[in-house]
């Protein structure tokens, strides 16, 4: 089964696990026509984390293909006269680009899974990219509404694309990329030394160099570009084992939400608990907001975070409705040496231009992949046919708080911190359960937990969970996504509980989820986007 952001993606991955492709096979398949049709939300010139589950060895891989800071960045690289640079400032600037992953992820996960060629798994992106893709309702709205604050419609190489007559494509329209079409043949033939080196990089550079505001990527930024294969983060919640990303993807916060749930919950015949589920996000949003960034530069507190004592203790902190939530202080608990203190307050936010794919393949191995460019289209910036990212607005902008570094400064080679959470998680008899995950900017750590609540502990299908309404808790403020009646009630709920409540039309999850059941496969794709599950034979 495929669960995948866009139909295009969805029907090339299907064709791929037909063909007798791996689940990675098909997850590559997949993500080389995102960057094509819905070029918004990731593709070649953003990064990834991968999850990987080998059913026949029983062993959890986690690839690591997030983008890394050029090496001429410092910690106030977005300070302009002691001023912070405005988001929209800097996510449109050269400032924001960092060394990509994607190429490389696929290839290193290529070599130790895939069963098909490159050629062949980039079969159906190349076809779409020379004979024309038709144009999503979703890209089409994107397009006119980012016209105003992005510089897509002014850079020369990506007005004329997705601008042709200075006017945004409009849906059902036929769009070809030859370029795109290129660069995945230079890809499939040369890998990915055709991406990191050579004219590709050339163009890579030339793009974020340009004014205004020019990035200090380098060619050699670009090749000492390298994925890292990280021990997966497993832990117990319940019954079940959840494996996610470490850091700095923020996964454990699922592993905590789902643990302070169980703990916060009473009997309830409602298949959410919603003040349980608030709370727990609160705690575990401060937390991770204050210790998560890349372990190389940063000693992150991982197994304390998640070490059954503290979340007992945590549970213990539960703030009261109208409070703001403060980091708790796991080394104190655990080792009588408090770490608290050696970071400032850090509420760096993410915009939400991502997407997320969850595919179990004929053998039972399975991908659980969030991929990313950052904000919608990135930094607005091109070469070989796709869009760079803007990552590094992932980092603090304003690197100190109270004379106190943020653990997500900016630092040469770095990783930003990542709120995607791929998820792979096994039952009991340790048996793949659920193949999770979303994208949404910081807002992903609320969506993932809702779809595991309203999956392993409320009794929902997929499908149901990844439709109800999404509860983001992050500070004290708490956002209730009210598109439908039963979101109206949470929020008139919360409130009376005295919360306090802010009120959205809309949520920008993307959830792709696959269920094991006795019975088979059951999928969900999130209804705010337009993914497609497909069931292969």
């Amino acid at each position: 089964m495929v669960a995948v952001a866009n139909p295009y993606a969805a029907q090339a991955a299907a064709e791929i696990l037909l063909a007798g492709g791996h689940a990675v096979d098909a997850a590559i398949a997949a993500h080389a026509v995102l960057g094509l049709v819905e070029p918004q939300s990731s593709g070649l010139g953003g990064g990834a984390f991968m999850m990987v589950y080998e059913r026949e060895s029983n062993t959890v891989y986690a690839y690591d293909g997030r983008e890394t800071a050029p090496a001429k960045i410092a910690p106030d690289f977005f300070v302009r006269d002691d001023e912070v640079m405005g988001f929209l400032t800097a996510w449109q600037s050269g400032l924001a680009v960092g060394a990509p992953g994607i190429p490389a992820l696929y290839q290193l996960t290529h070599s130790k899974h895939g069963r098909l060629s490159m050629a062949k798994n980039f079969t159906q992106a190349i076809s779409l990219a020379q004979q024309g893709f038709i144009v999503s309702p979703r890209l089409a709205s994107l397009l006119k509404r980012i016209q105003s604050v992005s510089r897509l419609d002014d850079n020369p190489d990506t007005a004329p694309y997705f601008y042709p007559d200075g006017k945004p494509l409009s849906a059902g329209v036929l769009r070809d990329n030859p370029a795109y079409a290129k660069t995945l043949q230079n890809l499939a033939a040369h890998g990915p030394a055709s991406f990191y080196t050579g004219q590709l990089a050339g163009e890579i550079v030339a793009a974020v160099q340009a004014e205004p505001n020019p990035g200090g990527l380098t060619l050699e930024d670009l090749a000492n570009y390298a994925v890292i294969e990280r021990r997966p983060l497993c832990a117990s919640a319940g019954l079940q084992r959840i494996c996610t990303m470490p850091p700095p993807s923020s996964g454990l916060a699922q592993i905590m939400i789902l643990n302070l749930y169980d703990q916060f919950t009473t009997s309830s015949e409602e298949p959410i608990q919603i003040d349980a589920l608030v709370d727990a996000q609160r705690l575990a949003y401060a937390d991770r907001d204050h210790y998560i960034a890349d372990p190389a530069f940063v000693s992150v507190p991982t197994d304390q975070l998640i070490n059954s004592d503290y979340l007992r203790h945590r549970a213990t902190q539960r703030h009261q409705p109208g409070d703001s939530p403060v980091p708790g202080d796991p080394g104190q608990l655990l080792n009588n040496q408090s770490i608290i203190e050696r970071w400032g307050r850090d509420t760096t936010a993410e915009p939400a231009g991502t997407t997320h794919l969850s595919i179990i393949d004929q053998s039972g191995n399975a991908v659980s992949m969030t991929a990313t460019i950052e904000a919608p289209f990135g930094a607005s910036r091109w070469a070989g046919g796709f869009l760079l990212n803007n990552e590094m607005t992932d980092f603090a902008r304003q690197p100190k708080l109270g004379g106190k570094a943020l653990a997500n400064a900016a630092a040469p080679g770095k990783r930003p911190r990542s709120s995607m959470s791929p998820l792979l998680i096994f039952d009991q008899n340790n048996t793949l359960q659920l193949v999770a995950g979303s994208p949404g900017g910081n807002s992903i750590v609320a969506y993932v937990a809702k779809a595991l609540v309203g999956t392993l502990r409320g009794g929902l299908t997929p499908q149901q969970a990844a439709d109800a309404p999404n509860i983001i808790a992050r500070g004290a403020e708490v956002k209730v996504e009210i598109a439908t009646d039963e979101g109206v009630a949470y929020a008139a709920r919360l409130r009376a509980l005295g919360y306090p409540v802010t009120e959205r039309e809309g949520e920008n999850s993307g959830l792709h989820l696959i269920l094991v059941t006795p019975e088979g496969l059951l999928g969900a794709a999130d209804s705010r986007r337009e993914g497609q599950v497909i069931a292969v034979p």
